[in-house]
């Protein structure tokens, strides 16, 4: 039987409830192999034996003003937009989207100059999605008409 692929638009909405930022906008891009979100003050801590990576999300797009610590994290290369290779850590984290849960990774970027803090990429996006670059977030559309119904009977 074949998976039913949504379908989503060039930008939308997310949560990263394990982070504490809802409605979180989003560029879709089909380019991109992995997600990256918007992070700030992105260092490195060592506690003993163990190593840990420290970082800011971006408080101006409404995530908490807070650091967070994670153990759980890789270091890669990345080929940014210019197409330059730089270093980037990579964390584990759930977003939510449509309403349905996905465990995914994001890189840690600079992303300042960019409209949206979180660029979601194909390893997400792939045998889950269908991407209509005329549409825009559609996933809180689809979501708004049960909420409209709520309380009725």
């Amino acid at each position: 039987m074949k998976q039913h692929l949504e379908v989503i638009g060039a930008t939308d909405l997310v949560d990263l409830p394990e982070l504490g930022w809802f409605n979180v906008p989003v560029r879709i891009d089909s380019g991109a192999t992995s997600s990256a979100i918007h992070c700030s003050r992105v260092r490195l801590i060592r506690d003993g034996d163990e190593t840990k990576l420290c970082f800011y999300l971006d408080a101006k797009k409404g995530a908490p003003q807070q650091s967070f610590t994670v153990t759980d994290f890789k270091e890669t290369i990345v080929r940014n937009s210019s197409g330059k290779e730089e270093k980037r850590y990579v964390i584990k984290t759930r977003v939510k989207l449509f309403g349905r849960n996905f465990r995914t990774e994001f890189s840690l970027a600079n992303r300042r100059k960019m409209s949206y803090p979180i660029l979601l990429g194909r390893k997400l996006l792939k045998n889950r999605f269908i991407i209509d670059v005329s549409r825009k977030n559609l996933s809180a559309a689809k979501q708004a008409p049960a909420r409209h119904g709520q309380g009725k009977k």
